[in-house]
């Protein structure tokens, strides 16, 4: 079992703020320009396609970001979709959710403007 401190974690506060202060942020390896895995290009893909606004953090930058986000989201892969403060999943969700149209409507519900 992991033993949580109360000393706070920079990388955990990181991470919260970035997603508290972002509509859509997405933790990837690599850019939006330049995805460096293709789970990440084809969430870059979905998301530019629907017209989505988000934020492209690369884990790949920093080797800590990259441990604290699998921690922060319990979820032990990159990339990982946040829409408003909230995790959606990884690559196949996010594929499965954008083919059944659950992704467009959870961008409607939580007010993210789209094109879809």
């Amino acid at each position: 079992a992991t033993y949580m401190t109360t000393v706070t974690n920079p990388v955990q506060e990181r991470i919260a703020s970035e997603i508290r202060d972002n509509d859509v942020v997405l933790y990837m390896k690599g850019t939006p320009v330049f995805p460096q895995c293709g789970f990440s290009a084809a969430v870059v893909q979905i998301l530019s396609g629907m017209g989505i606004k988000f934020k492209g953090i690369d884990v790949l930058v920093d080797p800590s970001l990259r441990d604290g986000i699998k921690t922060f989201s319990n979820w032990p892969t990159i990339p990982q979709l946040y829409v408003k403060g909230e995790f959606v999943g990884g690559c196949d969700i996010v594929r499965e959710m954008h083919e059944s149209g659950e992704l467009a409507d959870l961008f409607r519900s939580k007010g993210v403007a789209s094109n879809a």
